[in-house]
């Protein structure tokens, strides 16, 4: 049953791929989404036996490095956190599937978009039933590639390359760091299976090496290294600015990345990694402090945004800020609980997002939409359950995982937990507010669109409404279902050893006792943002404008995402082209060709050139040239003869 969930969409992949033109778009389609459906309910079944029944699995497919004493196996490793992350991803990934047989339908190359979709499943879930560190490198270098082909999928659109190629090299950044990570820990412990590792470091608790003159933690060396890796796939502050850019792939893509695969994948990662993470304070607490400030950063970028898809898109950099501080003070548990409930509201407001955008002609300005919620009200209500999770509103998924975060923010004690705690709640007002100032922009007010529009709007096909029904599902019921087992009172037989928590870390036990004015916080911070975002776009539409005028550079700003990509540009990619066009003008043409092979070259044949003008074809002058050369042959006697 394992190895049919992880292989039927691979399966799927080749078959869309390589025979897409034979079977046709039906026929691709048909392929694509039996696998996954068929994979996401055997990860239904898997998630009761694994976490239910408390069992683990071990599944060795076969050898696959063996170099002397370096021997890596491909092995699944299905445990309780395995089991949720595969029914995050192959539910996720089909109803993406089955909404793009709708959202597509126009597209002239739908096999190649299955494939690609099919591709990223399973790339998604080698990474997380790795039982090593290789095999967990193959499925993170997998959806990186498999990202690259999506987002750059309608590659005749410069903006969708560019991003493609901004998403790729930015998270080669990360995916540095986590390389050197794995061949740090290979060097340490000697060792990257999970199990050897983990079991060996409390061992290396204190142990330091010599860097520049310094001694520096092992183990917090590793832990920064790793997260570095998570920082790029998952886009934490710094390197986040590919995550917005990739909304120039299709809809449905976006469904995909955003909620619950490719930017997961680091919140998985460092979850798996508990048992090295507990033994290293510092780290914690430099995940606490990025996780902290990407939640503020992300949901303050999102207030002014104008683009449908961007403003979901920086609602999911600041929930993974969220999930990371969890970790952070952690509470991992908690951090997986929230990925989870996460994955279905924000999958569903990206749907959402894509019928709307579906219903008006393509368009993905908010302020060319208004007054829609009367021509589709399917999307309106669904758009509306994505929002009350999102905003954490009782008893919709996101309020018990997201303020489960913030209580034990608080709970931990700590300073940058204390710091982690106001950031989140200012983070909640900011997502209130920019929540239903999407919900207000788009379905309320006057409609902006030209007649021609409007006259053209319609609720999309059921083949693009029952995902979303199915995720408004999830939104609305998983928070409530999953609570007990997942953070409750049974959450340790339900993770069993899959999350290692330190026996000093009682952090999952202090959460549930923290004062009442804390627990209400991020509910008074929900209502606050919502009733100013009624304020300014329902009653007193005026209010927007005016302060945009008003604070025009903070408005400034923050529609230019404080500023990064263009301090990026002026600090690395500026000088990175200016080092490399000397390099090619003067070091590779000038001096490499200038004096190697052009000039070499060059000189032969202006020699050879001026040597054949001594070939006229006339005797006498061949004459004359012997009787100089003799000449010159009698000189040189003589006078060589005389000393």
């Amino acid at each position: 049953m394992y190895v049919l969930i992880v292989f039927l969409p691979f399966v799927a992949a080749l078959i869309a791929g390589f025979f897409g033109r034979s079977i046709g778009d039906r026929g691709s389609q048909l392929v694509t989404c039996t696998a996954v459906i068929i994979s996401a309910l055997l990860s239904w079944l898997a998630l009761y036996q694994i976490a239910f029944l408390h069992t683990t699995e071990v599944i060795e497919l076969l050898t696959w490095i063996d170099s002397g004493d370096f021997d890596v196996s491909w092995t699944l490793r299905i445990d309780s956190l395995t089991a949720v992350m595969l029914v995050v991803v192959n539910t996720v990934s089909a109803v993406v599937h089955v909404y793009s047989i709708g959202y597509m339908s126009h597209d002239p190359n739908k096999p190649r978009f299955m494939s690609y979709l099919s591709l990223f499943t399973f790339a998604m879930l080698m990474l997380v039933t790795s039982d090593n560190f290789v095999q967990l490198y193959f499925g993170w270098e997998g959806v990186g590639l498999a990202s690259y082909l999506l987002i750059g999928f309608w590659y005749k659109k410069p903006t969708a390359n560019a991003a493609a190629i901004k998403a790729f090299v930015v998270n080669r950044v990360g995916d540095f760091g986590f390389a050197l990570g794995i061949m740090g820990i290979y060097l340490v412990f000697d060792s990257v299976s999970f199990d050897d590792v983990f079991s060996a470091a409390p061992s290396q608790v204190g142990q330091t090496f010599e860097f520049l003159g310094y001694q520096v933690d092992i183990l917090t060396t590793l832990c920064l290294l790793l997260f570095v890796g998570a920082m790029g796939k998952s886009a934490q502050l710094g390197l986040h600015t590919w995550l917005p850019d990739a909304m120039e792939g299709p809809t449905p893509v976006s469904a995909l990345i955003h909620a619950a695969t490719m930017v997961t994948a680091g919140v998985f990662m460092v979850a798996r990694c508990s048992p090295i993470f507990e033994y290293s304070p510092d780290a914690l607490m430099f995940v606490t402090v990025i996780g902290a400030s990407t939640a503020f950063f992300a949901a303050t970028v999102g207030l002014v945004q104008n683009d449908i898809k961007r403003v979901i898109a920086y609602s999911t950099c600041s929930q993974l800020g969220y999930m990371f501080f969890a970790i952070g003070v952690g509470a991992y548990p908690i951090a997986i609980f929230h990925l989870f409930t996460h994955a279905f509201f924000k999958a569903l407001l990206f749907l959402g997002a894509g019928s709307v955008i579906h219903s008006v002609s393509d368009e993905q300005d908010m302020r060319n939409m208004g007054g829609l919620w009367k021509h589709i009200k399917i999307t309106y209500a669904m758009m509306w359950i994505g929002s009350l999770a999102l905003a954490g509103v009782p008893w919709f998924a996101g309020y018990f995982s997201k303020d489960a975060i913030i209580e034990a923010a608080f709970a931990s004690g700590t300073d940058v937990g204390l710091y982690a705690f106001w950031m989140g709640i200012a983070a909640a007002v900011l997502t209130a507010f920019y929540s239903w100032r999407l919900l207000f922009m788009t379905f309320h007010g006057k409609p902006r669109a030209s007649k021609e529009v409007m006259d053209h709007v319609h609720e999309s096909s059921n083949v693009m409404l029952i995902p979303l029904y199915v995720l408004a599902v999830g939104a609305v019921f998983a928070g409530f279902a999953f609570y007990g087992p997942m953070v409750g009172d049974g959450y340790e037989a339900f993770w069993g050893e899959a999350i290692f928590l330190n026996p000093e870390n009682h952090i999952m036990h202090n959460f549930h006792d923290v004062p009442g004015w804390v627990i209400a916080g991020p509910l008074i911070a929900t209502a606050l943002g919502i009733l100013v975002a009624f304020n300014m776009y329902i009653r007193r539409t005026d209010i927007p404008v005016q302060l945009a005028k008003t604070h025009a550079a903070l408005y400034q700003f923050l529609l230019n995402k404080w500023y990064f990509d263009e301090l990026y540009d002026f600090i690395i990619v500026r000088p990175s082209k200016a080092i490399g066009r000397f390099l090619w003008t003067f070091g590779d043409g000038k001096v490499i060709d200038g004096l190697g092979p052009d000039g070499i070259a060059g000189r032969v044949l202006v020699l050879a050139r001026r040597a054949s003008q001594l070939q006229s074809g006339y005797v006498y002058h061949y004459a004359f040239a012997m009787l100089l050369g003799v000449a010159g042959f009698v000189s040189y006697f003589f006078f060589a003869g005389g000393h």
